[in-house]
């Protein structure tokens, strides 16, 4: 074998100015431009650049993905492929909301509306448009070859108006819906979450696991015996609603020392040496009245024992303790048995001032408070330390929690056999990511919670009957809402707060209508990528699709 032969350049050759003229040639000769031409009848090999967020300065790890996104189309080129490539930029969101929140040095969503929507946006469009300037130099600098000087941003109000069209297909399709559930929820930045995002952030934390004693006040152990209760979240008792169980798990009454107590029978080692006084199904527990451990909150008609198949024997009592406002499962126990949601959690994440002993506190902050109470009143049967992943912000490193608020859905568990096939059709590199990080997630996919309480975002646009809210408008372009209005508004710009302003007839009745307060996920933004990048469908330009090269960071695949 002929070994190659390496040629070193002389000493003297001045790396940086051959640098810039080798740069300058290209420019100057257009060469990339010209290689678009030549191939120009060549088969098209379709490449999607997805938008890096202009929320700050690039760092190397934009080089890295950048060099991926340019070798293989250079090699599709070379081969006689056609390869259009656009470049193109994402704009909206937190990440860009809190980089001008620091700027200013804001503390949260209060100092924004204090200084106004219109001037807040513009200074999040100031920041997307310097970034995006330190973007557009490393791309040349790197020799990354895109089409910088027609680049697509999501920004845009053509771009805007493209998303705005694929939301009324998906709601005349039955699925966009609003719906009141517990969903993962920022107190900093005030706004939900979707569970792609929740699993950025999870952090191991050390919480406080309790294990406490619910009275019985009915039946045949009332005053005898007390529900043990287990659970790492002593801030939610202060809202406790009712405890549910198995029907068809065996529970126990279990004198233990001086006490008897209740629990599942799978985890009867929890107390110790016990001796079993009787065994019972757990639907006999059914409506069986307790003391709840603080009463410091208004809950009319509750505090009794549910029944609910969720519950396990895996850990914990086999009695679970209910807040609806903070859990999923829980809301599904309370809209079963008619139980109110109440919340003492104001939206920046503290109690109400008016609760008793932890009012103003934030939620996180609030557990060693109410442990000690609960001791100090002969509530608290055992406390242990408990190590577990915990989600946070993953954007500010906030502590989230499962809140209860109305919130815009798309029903992608509608289409999950669809998503499914999808996956399947897609090589993907490395190939464990199809039925691993991507596909599992898929499988266990839940419906996207696409709206967030913010400001610097496309508008989700829906216009909602001031006389009868269920009354909704869905609109599709700045076409359309200047034909619904009356007015023309196509040189609006579709940011909050001027869409704001535009009030249209109801639809279904001609009465008032005006636009809810939401914007989407900037997620939705970038993955509207493949139409809204050339206007589609307002501007007549069909869109490539499907791709034949993709080429992201791994946070991506969901």
């Amino acid at each position: 074998m002929t070994p190659r032969v390496m040629r070193k350049l002389p000493a003297q050759v001045d790396l940086p100015a051959l640098e810039h003229d080798v740069l300058a040639r290209w420019e100057r000769d257009r060469v990339f431009e010209r290689s678009l031409e030549q191939t120009a009848q060549g088969e098209p090999w379709v490449f999607y650049e997805g938008p890096p967020t202009a929320n700050g300065k690039p760092g190397t790890h934009h080089v890295e993905a950048r060099v991926f996104k340019d070798l293989f189309p250079r090699f599709k080129t070379m081969q006689g492929r056609h390869v259009p490539r656009k470049a193109g930029w994402d704009c909206h969101g937190l990440p860009v909301e809190l980089a001008v929140e620091k700027e200013l040095g804001f503390s949260g969503k209060g100092d924004i509306e204090d200084y106004g929507i219109a001037e807040f946006n513009a200074k999040c469009r100031e920041s997307v448009m310097r970034h995006v300037g330190e973007f557009e130099d490393l791309t040349r600098r790197m020799g990354y070859w895109c089409d910088l000087s027609d680049a697509y941003r999501t920004m845009d109000a053509s771009y805007i108006e493209s998303v705005w069209w694929s939301l009324k297909q998906i709601y005349d399709k039955g699925l966009l819906v609003e719906d009141y559930r517990v969903a993962p929820y920022c107190p900093r930045c005030g706004t939900g979450l979707s569970d792609h995002e929740v699993a950025q952030g999870y952090q191991d934390v050390v919480d406080p696991s309790v294990y406490v004693r619910f009275p019985v006040t009915s039946g045949d152990w009332a005053g005898r015996a007390s529900l043990l209760v287990w659970t790492t979240t002593p801030w939610t008792l202060v809202s406790n609603t009712a405890v549910a169980v198995h029907p068809s798990v065996t529970y126990v009454a279990a004198q233990t020392g001086d006490e008897v107590l209740v629990v599942a029978e799978p985890l009867l080692h929890v107390l110790g040496d016990a001796e079993v006084l009787a065994r019972f199904p757990g639907s006999s527990l059914e409506h069986v009245t307790y003391s709840r451990p603080f009463d410091w909150v208004d809950i009319p008609g509750a505090h009794f024992v549910g029944l609910a198949d969720y519950v396990t024997t895996e850990s914990g009592t086999g009695l679970v303790h209910q807040s609806p406002a903070f859990g999923a499962d829980d809301l599904v126990v309370a809209r079963r048995y008619g139980l109110p949601v109440v919340n003492p959690i104001l939206p920046d994440g503290t109690f109400a001032a008016d609760v008793p002993l932890v009012g103003g506190q934030f939620f996180k902050h609030a557990d060693p408070a109410l442990v000690q109470d609960l001791a100090a009143r002969g509530l608290l049967y055992l406390e242990k330390p408990y190590e577990h992943a915990y989600p946070h912000c993953w954007r500010c490193d906030t502590a989230l929690l499962y809140y209860a608020l109305p919130s815009w859905y798309i029903r992608t568990t509608a289409i999950k056999d669809r998503l499914v096939e999808e996956n399947g059709r897609t090589d993907w590199h490395p190939a464990t990511i199809k039925t691993g990080r991507y596909g599992d997630w898929l499988a266990n996919n839940i419906d996207w919670a696409l709206s967030r309480n913010r400001y610097w975002g496309t508008p989700l646009p829906v216009w909602r009957c001031t006389a009868d809210a269920s009354h909704l408008t869905v609109v599709a372009s700045l076409a359309e809402l200047s034909s619904l209005a009356g007015q023309d508004f196509s040189s609006l710009d579709p940011h909050r707060p001027f869409v704001d302003d535009v009030v249209l007839p109801c639809s279904s009745c001609g009465v008032e209508a005006r636009r809810v307060p939401e914007v989407i996920d900037c997620w939705y933004d970038a993955g509207s990528m493949p139409f809204a990048q050339v206007g589609y469908p307002h501007s007549g330009v069909e869109p490539a699709y499907p791709a034949q090269f993709i080429a992201e960071a791994i946070d991506q695949t969901r």
